[in-house]
C-alpha cells in the first residue's frame, strides 16, 4: 500500500507538471490543466484495484502527453494480475497504438522540414521504436511475475497435497501396524490356549484316574503316571517351539523405527495373514500338525477314558498346511471340551473330503450319570478361537447343543491352493 501511494504521488506530480503544457497548448486557464493532471496522475492508487480502469485513463490522457509513469505501472500491473490474457493484450495493443501516432505526429509538428525530408520509413520506424521501448518492457514484466506467481502457487499447493497424503500414509501405517500387532496377539494367544489347554486337560484327567486307583491297582496307576509324563513332555516341547519363533536372535536396537519401516512392516504383516488365509504356507504352519496326527490325539483322549469314535469319508489327500492345522485344532478343542464339560460322555468325530474342502463334525453325547468331574476351568475362548480360525480361511463354522443333551461343533474348511472341478456345475 505504501509503494502505491508513492506512485500515486510521483504519477500526479508528473502530470501535473504536463498539465501546464497541455494547458498552454489546449488555450484553456494553467490551473485546470494542472488540477487535471494531478486528478489523473492519483488514479495510479487505485492499480491493484482497477487495473483495466487505470490504463483506461492512461489511453484516454495519451494525446494529452501526459501519463507516462501512469501507462508503465498501469500495464505491469495489468499484466500481472488475473485479468484474462486476451483483454490485456488489446489494452496494451490500444496503449501502444496511441503512443505510435501521438509519437508520430509529435515529431512532425516538433521537425516540419526534417521530418518531410526524411526518408518515408524512418518516421514510423522512430515511433515504433518509442512505443516498443514505452509498452513492452512492463508488459513482459507483468507476464513474467504472473507467471512465476502461478508456479509458486502451485509448488505451494502441491507442497501441501504431499503434506498431507504423508499425514493420511502415517496415520494408515499407524493403523495398520496396531491392527498387526493385535492380530499377532491373538493368533498367538489362540495358539497358547489349543496348546495348553488340551495337554493340560488330559494331564488333569489322568491325574484323577491316578488318584482313584492309585491304591487299589498300581499298575494301572503307574501307567497313568506314564501318561501324564509324556503329556507334559509334549506339552513343554510344543510351548518351545511357539516361543522359539517368538524369541529373535537380533537384539532390538535403542532407537526410534522410521516412519517408512513401520509402513513397509505394517504392509508385510497384512499381506502375511492375507497369504495365510489364502492358504499359502509359511514356516509357522508347516511346523505344526497335520491330519494324520489324528488318530494318535484321538488315541489320547481314549487313553483317558474317553470312548472316540473316529470316522474318515472321501478320499485321503494333503492339504495346505493351514487348513490341516485347522482341522486339527478343531478337533482338539473339541475333544478338550468333552473332558472337561462332559466327562465319560461317548464322542463321534467324522472327517470329510469333499472336492476343494474339508469338513469336521465333532458330537459327543450327555455326560454319563456318576462320572466324577476332572474340575478343569474355562475361559470361554475355545469355541471363539475355533471360529475365528476357521473364518480367516473362509470357512463357516457351527457350534451348539443336541436334542440328546451332547454338544456339536461343525466346521467347512476350504482349500485356497485347490479349484472346485467346474465340470459338474457347467
Amino acid at each position: 500500500m505504501v509503494l502505491d501511494i508513492v506512485l500515486g504521488v510521483a504519477s500526479a506530480a508528473e502530470c501535473a507538471a504536463e498539465g501546464v503544457r497541455f494547458a498552454h497548448d489546449a488555450r484553456m486557464p494553467v490551473a485546470l490543466g494542472v488540477v487535471l493532471g494531478l486528478i489523473t496522475g492519483a488514479t495510479l492508487v487505485l492499480r491493484r484495484r482497477w487495473a483495466i480502469a487505470v490504463v483506461l485513463i492512461s489511453i484516454a490522457v495519451t494525446p494529452a502527453e501526459m501519463g507516462l509513469l501512469l501507462g508503465v505501472v498501469g500495464l505491469y500491473t495489468l499484466a500481472a494480475s488475473e485479468v484474462p490474457r486476451r483483454i490485456s493484450a488489446v489494452l496494451a495493443g490500444m496503449a501502444g497504438a496511441g503512443t505510435f501516432l501521438v509519437t508520430m505526429i509529435r515529431f512532425r509538428q516538433d521537425n516540419p522540414r526534417e521530418a518531410w525530408g526524411a526518408a518515408v520509413w524512418e518516421v514510423p520506424l522512430f515511433s515504433l521504436t518509442i512505443t516498443l521501448a514505452v509498452t513492452a518492457p512492463p508488459v513482459l514484466l507483468g507476464l513474467y511475475v504472473r507467471a512465476r506467481r502461478r508456479l509458486v502457487e502451485s509448488l505451494r499447493e502441491r507442497a501441501d497435497g504431499l503434506e498431507r497424503e504423508l499425514s493420511l500414509l502415517a496415520e494408515r501405517a499407524e493403523e495398520r501396524a496396531e491392527w498387526a500387532r493385535n492380530e499377532e496377539r491373538t493368533r498367538i494367544a489362540r495358539e497358547m490356549h489349543d496348546v495348553v489347554a488340551h495337554r493340560v486337560s488330559l494331564m488333569v484327567v489322568h491325574a484323577a484316574a491316578l488318584q482313584a486307583v492309585a491304591l487299589k491297582d498300581p499298575e494301572k496307576a503307574s501307567k497313568n503316571a506314564a501318561l501324564v509324563g509324556d503329556m507334559g513332555r509334549q506339552a513343554l516341547t510344543e510351548l518351545r517351539q511357539m516361543l522359539g519363533v517368538l524369541r529373535s536372535d537380533v537384539p532390538a536396537e535403542e532407537k526410534p523405527v522410521p516412519l517408512a519401516s513401520v509402513a513397509v512392516a505394517a504392509s508385510a504383516a497384512a499381506e502375511a495373514v492375507s497369504a495365510s488365509a489364502s492358504g499359502i504356507e509359511s514356516v509357522e504352519d508347516a511346523a505344526g500338525p497335520r491330519l494324520v496326527e489324528l488318530e494318535a490325539l484321538v488315541g489320547q483322549s481314549r487313553a483317558a477314558g474317553m470312548a472316540v469314535e473316529l470316522s474318515v469319508e472321501g478320499e485321503e489327500r494333503r492339504y495346505a498346511a493351514r487348513v490341516e492345522q485347522t482341522a486339527y485344532r478343531v478337533v482338539q478343542e473339541a475333544l478338550t471340551n468333552v473332558h472337561k464339560h462332559a466327562p465319560g460322555a461317548s464322542t463321534r468325530i467324522r472327517l470329510a473330503h469333499r472336492g476343494a474342502e474339508i469338513a469336521v463334525l465333532v458330537e459327543n453325547g450327555p455326560s454319563e450319570r456318576g462320572a466324577a468331574d476332572a474340575g478343569l476351568p474355562s475361559g470361554g475362548n475355545g469355541l471363539v478361537g475355533m471360529k475365528e480360525r476357521v473364518s480367516t480361511l473362509g470357512g463357516g463354522f457351527v457350534s451348539g447343543p443336541t436334542d440328546a443333551g451332547g454338544f456339536r461343533v461343525s466346521a467347512v474348511i476350504p482349500d485356497r491352493t485347490r479349484t472346485p472341478d467346474r465340470a459338474r456345475t457347467a
